[in-house]
């Protein structure tokens, strides 16, 4: 163990409890974030991190560490990040001193946190899951806010200008993460080869580390993460810097590794994010990278001026939509109660509704533990359709008018065996109406930001159906809000 090896080590040498940790860790492989105390030294902590997160707050008089800012924010918003084999010298008397391990001394970087305490509370809501589903329209508005103007026709995302030509002149875009944000990903590809015509390739961050990538110095990478920190994502990054890449990170999280590791980059300015389960973050996440495919697009002279517009109106009704289709609460209540006991789940949608399929199935499985499966609709027919029975729900995400036919004619194959039929729709749908057993309406908009509407009774559904079966939709079982391990 890594404790007995520092104790040690400081025997033997006859070593002070940081030079112990300096020294032990030198010989450690793999990544670590750790605080060590001497019961000898009560008045001093030494905290070290290599590949997992380690922030210290600087209150009066006193430190706090943590793996991420938010239970820090109670205390102090003064922080210091470490970064990679970097350990800090914590004294009672307030003495802060940062080393790296190969013995060089750092000046401790103080930045002021931006969050404020009221927004990781749950002001009034059950759950901070449905508190962060109701503040999506703020947050898009938020995450749109300086970025966009649709009167003038432009887009301007700051992270960019430094590194515009790059960007523009990119031979491909890879776009890596995990989880949800690898559903973002998705959109992402759909969205930038639609508007921009640059090939991009989605990589689960997991598995493009753990190959040889093709990677080279023509290359954009794309780095998503909520939190900023997630291992996997972070190991991806390095290799893809390694080899000459220029990294665009997408991250919720101010000063974040993530953050610190790419050369440029957007925060999505979601706030912090509580529930465990993903939902105001994806939503963020999307809209930013919504604007990015616009603002390539642009400067690639694919999209006219007139299509430009068109679409930067409709964000910017998108806030109103989205608390439109809030307004399903109660309805997908009852839709919820009704299938609570159901054993297993398939979402099905097409084009830019597949990443939706994955995602709503994926918000299912987290928090209320039943089994979930997203698919390209027009893939049912290669093997899920064996599962279709009257005991089998199926969701479909049907607000794309280019594939409208093709969407109905699959839930008609659904029909048929007598599966049961939850489609999302836009208002006045009367054809998928006349075939589904439960259809919630949400308004129209332009196709390429259906996704940011119709994710949102997704998100509701999941949260009732967990709440019905006893779950904790904040903490679900067996895993975290930040995954900062392999």
């Amino acid at each position: 163990m890594l404790v007995n090896l520092i104790e040690d080590v400081q025997i033997e040498d006859k070593l002070s409890l940081e030079e112990a940790v300096r020294v032990a860790l030198n010989e450690v492989i793999g990544a670590y974030a750790i605080v060590v105390i001497d019961r000898r030294e009560p008045d001093k902590l030494v905290a070290a991190r290599k590949g997992s997160p380690l922030v210290i707050g600087i209150g009066k008089g006193e430190f706090y560490v943590a793996s991420d800012a938010s239970p820090i924010i109670e205390y102090t918003k003064n922080v210091v990040y470490l970064n990679d084999e970097e350990f800090a010298v914590l004294n009672r008397n307030g003495q802060l001193d940062i080393k790296t391990l190969g013995n060089i001394t750092k000046s401790p970087y103080i930045q002021k946190l931006e969050m404020d305490l009221e927004k990781i509370e749950k002001s009034g809501y059950e759950h901070f899951m449905l508190k962060e589903i109701y503040e999506q329209p703020q947050v898009i508005l938020d995450c749109m806010r300086g970025r966009m103007n649709a009167e003038q026709g432009w887009i301007r995302l700051g992270g960019i200008n430094e590194f515009a030509s790059r960007i523009n002149n990119a031979k491909r875009i890879i776009i890596t993460a995990c989880g949800t944000s690898w559903h973002s990903a998705l959109l992402a590809e759909y969205l930038i080869e639609e508007l921009a015509r640059v090939p991009v390739e989605v990589e689960y961050a997991s598995e493009f580390r753990y190959r040889n990538p093709i990677v080279n110095e023509k290359d954009v990478v794309i780095a998503i993460s909520q939190s900023g920190e997630t291992a996997d994502t972070l190991a991806a990054i390095e290799i893809a810097k390694e080899r000459q890449a220029l990294i665009y990170g997408i991250c919720n999280v101010i000063g974040s590794s993530i953050a610190r590791a790419s050369h440029a980059g957007s925060y999505t300015h979601a706030g912090p994010e509580i529930g465990v389960a993903s939902t105001k973050a994806f939503t963020a996440q999307v809209t930013i990278l919504t604007l990015l495919a616009l603002q390539l697009a642009q400067s690639k002279g694919t999209v006219s001026m007139t299509r430009l517009r068109t679409i930067l109106y409709e964000m910017e009704l998108l806030p109103e939509k989205v608390r439109a289709a809030l307004k399903t609460d109660s309805q997908i209540r009852d839709i919820a109660a009704k299938y609570k006991d159901a054993a297993n789940f398939l979402y099905l949608g097409r084009g830019l509704n597949f990443p939706i399929a994955l995602e709503g199935a994926l918000k299912l499985k987290e928090i209320s533990y039943i089994h979930a499966e997203g698919y390209p609709a027009a893939e049912m027919k290669h093997g899920p359709i064996a599962l279709i029975d009257e005991n089998m729900p199926v969701v479909f995400i049907a607000t794309n008018a280019s594939a409208h036919e093709k969407i109905v004619s699959n839930i008609q194959e659904v029909k048929a065996r007598k599966g049961k039929i939850i489609a999302i729709v836009n208002e006045g749908d009367t054809v998928i109406r006349g075939l589904a057993d439960e259809v919630i309406e949400v308004p129209e908009t332009d196709e390429i930001l259906s996704p940011l509407v119709s994710i949102v009774p997704l998100q509701l559904l999941s949260y009732h159906i967990a709440l019905m079966r006893g779950c904790n939709v904040d903490q679900p079982r067996n895993w975290q809000k930040s995954v900062t391990v392999e």
